[in-house]
């Protein structure tokens, strides 16, 4: 079964099982695989359907299946998930006795998803900022490996576009600046047209198109430099904080449709994205990079100073209303090594012997009053514990 089949058939799973905003979503990405005009009109015309009859679930899920059924025709050229960008050795240093990054090697590869995550002051926007060419480094090479090799400055900044957390103020109604960005590539005003409306429905956004920057909130503002990116239909995504500012149901959304998106069959992308938020960040991305006072340490293997006994460890981060010693009276028994508290959440060392469900049966057979409990042993979170 080819990708867009499956993809097609992953869609229809959610429209039966009555998930219709993400089938909804996900449908549209199907559409935009193909790069047909028609298809977007006529993804255009059901996004306006759906706006105008909120209440008519089951007439929009038969009207999208029936569109399903088209979109199955319909060959779609799939793009190898190549190596587009390759650090080696990267290092930026600000002056003597200064913080300096690196040195930092990693390969990012389309249609893939990389979480960039490290406490404040750890190099994150450094890194992103020299991967985007808006800082020199001080040592080290960064190879761009675009299909075409002679890219201009202009051309490179279509390839490769940085989204910094905080974003220039713009003038005029959303839909105008979005068709000004498709204007400067000299696409013509009917697909235009076509195309910045698809990416509205896209993100989102139709209900938003006609107002302007100080109208919107902090979320959309978001979705609409989203939109404007992905037309430019880039290769390499850099994100510095998109989720900063967004609520919970929001992030996840973002996250989620970032994934979707990046992982298009004939257009995949690159995408490295810093955040605070870790758990959300770690659920969609295929691997994690962790900086330590600049350094690059690999999420997988552990820290270079950790000992090899917690990189084995089973480690749980428990948020009780309870008292430490009545929290460990409990564990004691599950070869409980230690128990940490940073002043908000426990965090519990086992033995590698010992399972997450044995630790959650004793938590239950002994009625603790447990809030919230993860197993970070192959987290991130676990370098963010003293």
């Amino acid at each position: 079964m080819t990708q867009a089949k499956q993809r097609i058939q992953e869609v229809r799973g959610y429209f039966k099982n009555g998930d219709i905003d993400i089938g909804y979503r996900r449908l549209l990405d199907c559409v935009m695989d193909t790069q047909d005009m028609k298809l977007y009109n006529q993804a255009i015309d059901l996004t306006e359907w759906k706006e105008n009859h909120p209440e008519a679930g089951d007439e929009f899920v038969e009207k999208a299946t029936q569109f399903l059924g088209q979109l199955e025709g319909i060959p779609i050229t799939e793009t190898k998930r190549e190596t587009i960008i390759s650090a080696n050795a990267l290092e930026k240093s600000y002056g003597k006795n200064r913080f300096c990054l690196g040195p930092v090697s990693l390969e990012l590869k389309k249609g893939q998803v990389y979480g960039l995550v490290g406490e404040n002051g750890n190099g994150k926007t450094t890194l992103l900022r020299a991967l985007a060419k808006e800082l020199k480094p001080t040592k080290g090479d960064v190879y761009y490996l675009f299909h075409d090799q002679n890219l201009g400055d202009f051309e490179l900044r279509t390839k490769l576009v940085y989204i910094p957390q905080r974003t220039p103020i713009w003038y005029g109604s959303l839909k105008d600046n979005l068709k000004f960005v498709l204007s400067n590539y000299g696409i013509r005003p009917e697909e235009n047209e076509t195309r910045v409306l698809m990416m509205i429905a896209r993100f989102g956004l139709w209900g938003y198109k006609h107002l302007k920057w100080s109208e919107l909130s902090s979320g959309y503002k978001m979705r609409f430099e989203l939109a404007r990116t992905m037309l430019r239909q880039p290769e390499l995504l850099l994100l510095d904080e998109p989720l900063a500012n967004l609520d919970i149901l929001s992030q996840q959304l973002i996250l989620e449709d970032l994934k979707s998106i990046c992982n298009s069959i004939n257009n995949p992308i690159a995408l490295i994205m810093s955040s605070q938020q870790l758990y959300e960040v770690e659920k969609v991305s295929d691997r994690v990079i962790y900086l330590e006072k600049g350094k690059h340490i690999d999420s997988e293997n552990g820290t270079e100073d950790e000992s090899t006994a917690d990189s084995q460890s089973l480690i749980i981060e428990i948020e009780a209303d309870m008292e430490r010693e009545a929290l460990q009276s409990i564990l004691s028994h599950l070869s409980l090594e230690r128990l940490l508290f940073n002043g908000g959440v426990y965090i519990a060392y086992f033995s590698p012997e010992t399972k997450y469900h044995e630790v959650l049966y004793v938590l239950g057979k002994n009625k603790a009053t447990i809030t919230y409990s993860r197993n970070i042993s192959e987290s991130s979170r676990r370098f963010f514990v003293s």
